[in-house]
Parts: structure tokens; sequence; C-alpha cells
């Protein structure tokens, strides 16, 4: 048995417009009642758009993309930069505390306790390696230039053979880890006499 309220032209068998709130052919008769052209935005016309948005963008859309672009690479340099900077300081710590070894080694081999073939200092070259492959750099030689910012001076002598302050002697050798100076190179440092 059908249902007697949607019978014969009932408003409810009329599609609803829930812009309205009213049903749709009443919506479609008040605006052609008033003159009111409805200009409906159908999903092609929204698809339509976007492909023709991305077969020719916009200068602006353009100039976003750009921007977003150059953003991102600065991001990534700006980690790739951190991450480096992060990485040498934790290999600086961890070889920072293997500093005393080495002074104690090349104390040793001041003293000729480190023969060539002895156990000590096959051990002893076997550290230095090691630690080189991490970018361990030692610097600090006798006969180099004096520089304030890489050497430490702990000591000065009066000498008339150098026009220049002169490293006479490395009490400590100085080390860098990358462009990172971890510890400034203590010297005697041989300076100009007058006489």
């Amino acid at each position: 048995m059908a249902n007697d309220t949607n019978a014969g032209g009932n408003p409810a068998d009329e599609p609803f417009d829930a812009t309205e709130g009213a049903p749709t052919g009443a919506a479609s008769a008040a605006a052609d009642a008033e003159g009111i052209e409805e200009d409906e935005l159908t999903v092609q016309d929204i698809l339509d758009a976007a492909d023709l948005e991305a077969n020719d963008p916009s200068a602006e859309h353009l100039a976003d993309l750009k921007r977003v672009t150059a953003e991102y690479a600065n991001y990534r340099r700006r980690t790739e930069s951190n991450r480096e900077v992060e990485r040498e300081r934790l290999t600086g710590g961890v070889v920072a505390v293997l500093l005393p070894v080495l002074d104690d080694l090349d104390r040793a081999e001041k003293h000729g306790d480190l023969v060539a073939e002895t156990p000590f200092a096959t051990i002893a070259a076997k550290l230095r390696a090691s630690v080189e492959k991490l970018g361990l750099t030692p610097f600090g030689t006798v006969g180099e230039p004096f520089d304030p910012t890489v050497h430490e001076a702990v000591f000065q002598q009066p000498s008339a053979d150098v026009t220049v302050e002169t490293v006479a002697d490395v009490v400590e050798t100085g080390y860098t880890l990358g462009s990172t100076l971890l510890r400034a190179a203590k010297v005697v440092v041989q300076v100009p006499s007058d006489g």
C-alpha cells in the first residue's frame, strides 16, 4: 500500500535543497519568479579547473613552488651542516678522553721507549692510526712559525738564529678534529734577540 503523504504533487516528492532549506523545485520556482538565475558548480567544472591549472600554472603558483623548493633546499643544507657539527662534537668528546694516552705515547717515544717492532710500539701505532681514522690530526712541529691561535707558549728563549717567533720544542702536541681545534699545542718559542 502506498504512503498517502507522498502522493500526487506533494512537496515531499521534490528533491531537497539543503542551502535553501526548501525543496529544489520550490527554490527553482522562487528563483525563476524573482528573475534570479541559479548558477551551479559541478564536479566536472572543478576537475576542469584543476586540469587547466596543472597544465598552465599561474605565476603565483610558480612563485610559491620556487619558494617552497628553496626553503626545502635550505632546510636540507642546515640539517646536513648540523649533523656534521654534531658528529664532530660527539667524536671530539670521545677522542678528548684519549688525548692523555696519546701524550704518554709521545713522552715514551721521546725517551726511546717505543723501539721499532716491539709490542708497545705496535700498539702505539695502531692507536694513533685509529684516532686518525676518526679525523684527529696532530700538529705542532719544531721549526714552524709560532701562531698564537693554535700554539700556547709555555716558555720563550731569545735567539739570534731566528728572525720571527719560531717553535723550538713541542711540550704537548696540539690536535684538531675536522675544523675544530681540540687542544692548542704547548710549545717553547724562540724569539729574535737584539744582540
